[in-house]
C-alpha cells in the first residue's frame, strides 16, 4: 500500500467523485512547494499518490474541484481545495474529502 491515499465523495450526487485531478506537493523552507505526484481519482473516487514512503514534513494535497463541477455543468464556489497536513512517521496516511459545490470537509482517515 502506498503511504498516501485519498477518497472523494460528492455529497450532492451521493456518489464517489471520479476523474478529479489531484496533486501532491511538499512544503520546503521559505514557503516553496515542490511537486511530488499527481493523478486522477478512479471510478470509486480513490487515488494513491506519491512514493511508498513520504519523508517527515509538511505536504499539500490540491483537488481540482472547480473543473470537476464544471464538467457536470454545476456552479461551485471553490475552484481548488488544498489540504495541508504533516507527515510525522511511516504510518499510512489517508486524506478523504467530502465535497459539495459550496462546501467541503476532511479528516485524517485510516
Amino acid at each position: 500500500m502506498t503511504h498516501l491515499t485519498t477518497h472523494i465523495l460528492d455529497a450532492t450526487a451521493g456518489a464517489p467523485a471520479a476523474s478529479v485531478a489531484v496533486s501532491l506537493h511538499r512544503h520546503a523552507a521559505g514557503g516553496t512547494l515542490h511537486p511530488i505526484a499527481e493523478g486522477l481519482t478512479d471510478a470509486d473516487g480513490r487515488l494513491a499518490l506519491g512514493p511508498d514512503l513520504l519523508d517527515p514534513g509538511m505536504y499539500a494535497l490540491t483537488f481540482a474541484t472547480g473543473a470537476y463541477f464544471a464538467d457536470r455543468d454545476t456552479e461551485s464556489f471553490y475552484p481548488l481545495v488544498t489540504i495541508t497536513f504533516t507527515v510525522v512517521d511511516d504510518r499510512h496516511y489517508h486524506v478523504p474529502l467530502l465535497l459539495s459545490p459550496f462546501s467541503y470537509s476532511t479528516y485524517r482517515g485510516s
